[in-house]
């Protein structure tokens, strides 16, 4: 009895040692590194209302309010820095900590650390679970145990929900800075204008958005204004991304939130008022996806087509008049629909983007490979 006793004794120190070993590793000394004292990237105006909304202040009296609501969502925003810490962590509070049926926490309220490991590669090195308290504030360290050398990192903001404000927790003695301004050059910017899909509804992440893909895969950055199911081709909305003096390319991809005759009756003046302008800026027309039921669907199988025919003919005029700096990319497996690309027969799955990044990734390059 005496020995069994000792060694329940034993057991119970020795559990004992190993909570108080990883509260200890809870308890490392950290220090909060406000994101605005780093490098902030993909966004087209320094003028917003918060931090990170990602429209100009002088745009809300001009647009409807629900237009207005989503655009404070952070999606594309994204943290650079460069540190020799052994833990990486971020404390942000949320705007609205909203939620969504058909998208994973992760993509609608997360954050993704990525890695630069050479030649423009960028590593996913995790995700932080959005748990929040009661004021909205989520805390996580991506990353523990790291070699104490200055490596690069960036954080990506919330897709589907606003960031009142971000801190990036680094080892209390570590140097932190802004990092490589090379690593995605604040040189080359693409303005993407778009809706949910744009957005990054539904990625399970934050990095898996189509503009997140293609700013690593192309070293730029682009400003992401989807915004979901408002993507409607307001002149507003072109005439201040017109005043975004460092963008080097539009890239227009409104269709899934525009009905045909929207398709027939705006696109053309939409398109001019960014081409007259910014004459020698390219403007890459992107179709709308034919979504996976529309094969079934026999109403929606003949209507998409006709959207985006309507897109189509509205180019051919602006090509007749002008064929220089105008670019078109067709529907044709833009979404890999065929191998499950979206989670609702809409809105896309990370495959989804994959396959919609890869079919931009061969008309951008070129264009921004001549970008000086």
């Amino acid at each position: 009895m005496k020995t069994i006793n000792r060694l329940v004794l034993l057991l119970m120190v020795v559990m004992l040692c190993g909570v108080a070993a990883m509260a200890a590793d809870d308890e490392k000394p950290m220090k909060y590194i406000n994101a605005k004292d780093l490098r902030i990237i993909n966004r087209g105006w320094t003028n917003t209302i918060r931090d990170y909304d990602r429209l100009p202040a002088f745009l809300k009296d001009s647009v409807r309010d629900v237009l207005w609501e989503r655009s404070q969502c952070s999606a594309g925003i994204a943290v650079r820095f460069a540190t020799n810490s052994t833990s990486v962590g971020v404390k942000y509070r949320l705007l609205w900590d909203t939620h969504m049926k058909h998208m994973a926490d992760t993509g609608l309220k997360g954050t993704d650390l990525y890695i630069h490991e050479g030649d423009s590669v960028w590593r996913h090195v995790n995700t932080n679970r959005p748990y929040t308290d009661s004021l909205k504030w989520c805390k996580s360290t991506y990353v523990s145990n790291v070699e104490p050398r200055m490596q690069e990192y960036m954080v990506y903001f919330p897709l589907y929900d606003g960031v009142e404000e971000l801190y990036i927790a680094v080892d209390s003695a570590a140097t932190i800075t802004c990092g490589n301004p090379e690593l995605i050059s604040d040189k080359k910017k693409i303005i993407a204008y778009g809706t949910s899909i744009l957005q990054g509804g539904c990625a399970s992440r934050t990095g898996m958005a189509a503009t997140n893909i293609l700013s690593r895969e192309l070293n730029c950055e682009i400003v992401n204004i989807g915004i979901s199911g408002e993507g409607k081709m307001d002149y507003c909305m072109a005439r201040a991304m017109t005043d975004i003096a460092d963008a080097d390319l539009f890239l227009l991809d409104p269709i899934p939130n525009c009905p045909e005759m929207m398709c027939d009756t705006l696109t053309y003046d939409f398109v001019n008022i960014i081409r007259k302008a910014r004459p020698d800026i390219p403007i890459v027309m992107v179709e709308g996806p034919i979504y996976p039921y529309a094969r079934y669907d026999k109403t929606m199988g003949n209507y998409l087509p006709r959207k985006n025919a309507a897109f189509r003919r509205n180019y051919e005029k602006l090509m007749a008049e002008n064929p220089n700096n105008l670019y078109y990319i067709d529907c044709v497996n833009l979404d890999g629909v065929e191998d499950d690309g979206t989670v609702d027969g809409i809105h896309l799955t990370d495959l989804g983007f994959k396959y919609y990044a890869a079919k931009l990734l061969p008309v951008l390059q070129p264009i921004m490979e001549s970008v000086k």
